[in-house]
């Protein structure tokens, strides 16, 4: 069962530079860079085409895979095809100011029709103040003005005359008029009236009075005269101002006729321009002064005619295709719009003016990218966007107004209808809770758009990133990377991917790397980047993040931590765990240590029992139970007492990656043969014994590998990794040199057994046909082990005239 250590070439898939066709990635021709995802853009294809209600998209994978700009390619590619949506505005609404209308037009009649109601105001303050200082309107406001002094003068007339025939006189003064008797022309005294005759002033009190009736009556005819005389200039105003209206509205209305919302508004800005005429008069023709004093109006605030301004809410050029829009920060009032507000006085002001677009009006009829995480962690941003997509119209509220906060009068916008198809991009994480805890999610995102992570690797891939580091390179201006460059850039995206057989998808890495590799180039003086930079970019990147790493070393090296490179122990063994911190991970082993003595059965895990271990971890040590329970002692209980531990470990452990380590410790501490402490373990272990594969095993062979070497020259050092990781294996150089020469050894291994056999030197042993191990095999000693152990705790019970717990009958 002897395993042989790996070759140098099974632990790195190099690519052969020759095999890709160019000398640098200038030699490429580049359309858009990214990387293939067949499967994702299907997706997106099948999302975007099928028209019914629901069928928005999520993209779900890593980030830093591509998502949005494979996403936003795509969209932008099916836009440019489609129909360019309508325009939007707002206008004022004549029946109630505080609802604003929505008009829809063509695409890019907005902006012709703000222009055109812009020169509208313009025309009419030229046009109504043109009419109202013409000589017609003078002549025919004096005329009707004439008729009435002509009319009160006329019955005052005729007062006087009866007044004549009768003594008495009509006399004007600063109160109003009044009667007086005359004799020879002159007006009486009181005391000449008094001096008449009972009956002359009998007589002339009866002509005043009968004169004052007449009087009377006149006198209450001349308001009505008057207000007569008023409706009609009011009524003559009113005819000036819709003739000077009438042909600049019908010109607009000419203009849009083919618009029946324009077309009908321009009526209603008629109507109200000739009930407003004085607002296009002077400022001191539009209300008369206050006590004798003009009061001019608030000049902070918006001007009257304000009203019959266009607010373009959205326009679209008439030839862009439909909007691709990524809002980057979907907040509520970002997605629905908002409205505006002037401080005045010590209060807020708006009008329709005000209202702005939000991402959904800028998307509408189009496609609307959101981040899920940011939309998600914006107050109310989901539910708007959940109900205003279930309602298939554009609802602008503010917060304060949704939440009850403010009971303040505000605007309410005409709702816009809504046709947009949303794509939201995040991880895989985000959306399968949105589907667990959403009801709603999955009525309204029912296209999954799924990114894969890696990609096979070959000659077509090679391909690929040879153009996307070639887009790469042309988009920021870069150096151009020859072919080897090239190659080294496809090698590392394997060490990413953790498989030989498999390149990262993870396009963030890559672009970063190749930013990176060209600055290298440029401090060497470089014209192309080569290999060589690009291993220098990797190294430095590295150099960046590996302070803990180094100075675990260091502390191993001190002997503050514990490990053993040499020599050979009983019950103890090397494991390796990976660390991740802040993006960057690495390798570090750790003395594992199993003690056994006779007892219940029972195998301690010292990590679960102070609740430093996880549930996978725990899990992992179960196995080990159940293991050594199916292989040994069959027809004895099993009397054993186990503890095992990670040595120096203040922190968690989670993952079953050193399971197997912790078995051979066991086995070995059972068996009582010493490990070989030059060597490291990996893999996980089912209770079959079979090994299993494991992550990060680059990182955990190179960290040991990095143990070794700063202790001094390597010796015949190595590391046990499961024989199924070794398609995930990519080295480092040293590494591999190392291996090469036979100073450092990796072990593929597929059971326990051959893994045991390497670490005590001592062969594992298999059953044989009278169901015993070969003597002096491991498995044969760890079985005598613990048959003498049921043996010895059959005897203690016998001595105290009991029955072993294990062989006590249920009741």
């Amino acid at each position: 069962m002897s395993v042989a250590p790996l070759e140098p070439s099974a632990l790195y898939r190099q690519c052969d530079p020759a095999q890709l066709a160019l000398e640098t990635t200038a030699d490429l021709d580049v359309r858009d860079g990214l990387i293939a995802q067949d499967r994702a853009i299907q997706a997106v294809r099948f999302g975007v085409g099928i028209r019914h209600t629901g069928y928005n998209l999520f993209a779900l994978g890593p980030s830093g895979t591509g998502k949005y700009a494979l996403i936003r390619s795509a969209l932008q590619e099916r836009a440019t095809h489609e129909a360019v949506p309508p325009d939007w505005c707002y206008v004022f609404n004549f029946e109630d100011a505080h609802r604003p209308r929505a008009l829809r037009l063509p695409p890019g009649k907005g902006a012709e029709l703000k222009r055109d109601m812009d020169q509208l105001v313009e025309d009419l303050h030229r046009a109504i103040q043109g009419v109202f200082e013409s000589d017609e309107y003078r002549t025919r406001t004096q005329a009707l003005e004439e008729e009435l002094e002509e009319r009160q003068e006329q019955a005052m007339g005729q007062i006087r005359e009866l007044a004549k025939e009768k003594d008495v006189i009509l006399l004007q003064t600063p109160t109003g008029f009044t009667l007086a008797p005359v004799r020879d022309g002159k007006p009486l005294g009181p005391n000449e009236f008094h001096a008449l005759s009972d009956e002359d002033r009998a007589r002339i009190e009866e002509d005043i009075n009968s004169l004052q009736a007449e009087m009377r009556k006149a006198l209450h005819q001349m308001p009505l005269w008057k207000k007569r005389s008023d409706e009609r200039i009011e009524a003559l105003n009113r005819e000036m101002a819709a003739a000077a209206t009438q042909s600049l509205i019908e010109a607009l209305c000419e203009t849009y006729g083919d618009l029946a919302a324009v077309v009908a508004y321009l009526r209603q800005v008629q109507e109200d321009v000739v009930e407003n005429f004085r607002q296009f008069l002077p400022e001191s023709d539009k209300q008369p002064p206050l006590l004798g004093i003009w009061i001019p109006p608030n000049p902070d605030g918006p001007p009257w005619h304000q009203r019959y301004r266009i607010n373009v809410l959205l326009g679209h050029d008439k030839n862009g295709g439909a909007p691709v829009v990524y809002a980057d920060l979907p907040a509520h009032h970002q997605l629905v719009g908002r409205i505006e507000h002037r401080a005045h006085l010590g209060a807020l002001e708006t009008d329709f003016t005000m209202i702005r677009a939000g991402a959904l009006h800028q998307a509408n009829g189009g496609y609307l990218i959101i981040d899920a995480l940011k939309l998600l962690i914006q107050p109310l941003a989901w539910e708007t966007l959940k109900r205003l997509l279930q309602a298939a119209e554009i609802r602008i509220e503010s917060l304060a107004q949704i939440t009850s906060l403010i009971s303040t009068l505000s605007l309410e916008p005409e709702p816009i209808p809504l046709d947009v198809k949303v794509v939201m991009l995040g991880e895989r994480h985000v959306y399968y809770l949105l589907c667990e805890l959403d009801p709603e999610f999955s009525e309204l995102f029912k296209v999954a758009v799924d990114f894969e992570d890696q990609l096979v690797r070959g000659p077509e891939s090679h391909l690929v990133y040879a153009r996307f580091v070639a887009s790469e390179v042309r988009r920021a201006g870069l150096r151009h990377f020859d072919r080897a460059a090239v190659a080294r850039v496809i090698e590392h995206s394997a060490r990413l991917a953790d498989d030989n057989e498999r390149l990262t998808s993870h396009m963030r890495s890559i672009g970063d790397l190749v930013r990176e590799s060209d600055y290298w180039a440029g401090a060497d003086g470089c014209e192309t980047v080569g290999a060589a930079h690009v291993q220098q970019a990797i190294d430095a990147k590295i150099a960046r993040a590996d302070r803990i790493s180094r100075r675990l070393r260091e502390e191993t090296t001190r002997g503050t931590i514990l490990i053993e490179t040499d020599g050979a122990r009983v019950g103890q063994v090397n494991g390796l765990a990976v660390m991740s911190l802040g993006g960057f991970a690495f390798g570090h082993p750790s003395r594992i240590t199993a003690r056994v003595r006779l007892g219940k059965g029972e195998l301690i895990d010292i990590e679960r029992e102070v609740k430093l271990g996880g549930p996978i971890h725990s899990k992992g040590v179960l196995i080990l139970q159940g293991f050594i329970a199916g292989r040994y002692a069959l027809d004895h209980p099993l009397s054993l007492s186990a503890s095992l531990v990670f040595e120096q470990s203040y922190g968690g452990i989670e993952g079953d990656s050193a399971s197997s380590a912790e078995l051979y410790a066991l086995l070995s501490a059972l068996a009582d043969l010493p490990i070989r402490q030059s060597l490291a373990v990996t893999g996980s272990v089912n209770q079959l014994g079979e090994v299993q594969a494991i992550g990060g095993v680059n990182e955990k062979i190179e960290g040991f590998f990095d143990t070794c070497a700063a202790r001094g020259p390597l010796e015949g050092q190595g590391v046990l990794i499961p024989v199924s990781n070794v398609k995930h294996l990519m080295l480092r150089a040293d590494v591999r040199e190392a291996v090469a020469q036979g100073r450092f050894a990796v072990y593929p291994i597929a059971s326990i057994d051959e893994g045991i056999e390497i670490l005590t030197g001592t062969a594992a042993g298999e059953r044989t046909s009278d169901g015993r191990f070969p003597d002096g095999s491991v498995n044969a000693r760890v079985e005598a082990r613990l048959i003498g152990f049921s043996e010895r705790l059959r005897a203690l019970h016998a001595q105290d005239g009991k029955t072993p717990p294990s062989e006590r009958a249920e009741p």
